[in-house]
């Protein structure tokens, strides 16, 4: 009940926040803030994000604080826009796992397979105001030098999608070359259930989907569906195996430079912001923008529970060996850390 009054409550936020007029035109502080999906605030989470963002801060500084969006990807690849916020040449990003990972290797240890019952306890641990929250980003920001505003599920849980076959058993992913992103954990998941992972950068994968480079890919619903994925894939398999976080960062020097007061307006608006994201995510899954939409022109099937459970045989243990082997003893702890997050959450 009390996402479902957030999430009434946020929808309406954000409404508000796409009827509301521009700001004063001569702003003492401009936030850049880029990412890479679609900017309207009912396509991508981050679209409403960024929308509520800047509509909260700009009214609620005066027009003190100017906020510039840069949506679908304009200001270059995600882990270039990462490394444009550590040097200051933007101030703000807010990025997926594949981008994060070549700066902080230990989001890493969000792939583990089907270690995520539910998107509710989803929520409750990928959240940078929970308890493992606060560990990872701590850490994160530690190791990069970032400041963490937020941190948010990529949209929902991964499906896989191709233009091959349905994908029903194990055997079924025998062969199919799978985009991933960048992510070793995102690699090994595919090539443990005899697939052969084939990582590519976001801007490539609806040409690479075309053409035939690869044969499919695995993505949150909500993204599927902006991304235009069913006017290049046949079919579309909801096996929920793995959930990954958008991590919102800001130029740490930046962050500290502003006053407390909009110091205090960046915190409040960013919290209201994610939060928002969230509602989006569920209601775009769910409406005609969502799972309906595909269904239209793809053929749907659901994995159902006992192949999942050979899904999960096949992938966790390979991927915890790589967590272990490439990440070393921090990564076990951070691992164990997230699964007894997961454990209470429950």
């Amino acid at each position: 009940m009390r996402f479902l009054r957030k999430t009434t409550q946020l929808v309406a936020a954000l409404a508000a926040a796409c009827l509301m007029s521009g700001t004063v035109s001569a702003a003492d502080v401009t936030i850049r803030l880029g990412h890479l999906n679609p900017e309207g605030p009912f396509e991508s989470h981050s679209g409403a994000m960024t929308t509520i963002f800047k509509s909260l801060v700009e009214s609620t500084s005066g027009g003190e604080i100017e906020v510039k969006l840069f949506p679908n990807g304009q200001l270059g690849k995600d882990n270039e826009v990462i490394q444009q916020v550590r040097d200051g040449i933007v101030e703000s990003t807010i990025s997926s796992a594949g981008g994060i990972a070549q700066h902080y290797p230990l989001v890493g240890v969000f792939d583990i397979p089907f270690a995520f019952p539910n998107i509710a306890v989803a929520n409750r641990v990928i959240d940078h105001r929970s308890e493992f929250g606060k560990k990872f980003t701590s850490d994160l920001e530690a190791k990069t030098g970032l400041k963490v505003l937020g941190m948010i599920d990529s949209g929902g849980f991964f499906a896989f999608s191709n233009s091959k076959r349905p994908i029903k058993t194990v055997d079924d992913m025998k062969d199919l070359r799978i985009r991933t992103m960048t992510l070793p954990t995102h690699q090994t998941i595919v090539a443990s259930l005899g697939g052969k992972p084939t990582p590519l950068p976001w801007a490539e994968v609806y040409t690479a989907l075309q053409t035939g480079v690869a044969d499919g890919q695995m993505n949150p619903i909500p993204i599927i569906a902006f991304a235009k994925f069913d006017e290049v894939q046949k079919y579309l398999s909801i096996t929920n195996h793995v959930i990954t976080p958008y991590i919102w960062t800001m130029n740490k020097e930046f962050y500290d430079g502003l006053s407390p007061e909009h110091r205090h307006i960046v915190d409040w608006a960013s919290e209201v912001a994610t939060e928002a994201g969230r509602g989006v995510s569920r209601v775009i899954e769910a409406s005609e923008n969502g799972l309906p939409k595909l269904a239209e022109k793809m053929e749907v099937n659901t994995v159902p529970p006992a192949e999942l459970e050979k899904f999960a045989a096949a992938t966790q243990p390979a991927v915890r060996d790589l967590i272990t082997e490439k990440l070393g003893a921090e990564g076990a702890d951070m691992l164990d850390a997230m699964l007894a997050a997961i454990k209470e959450a429950q």
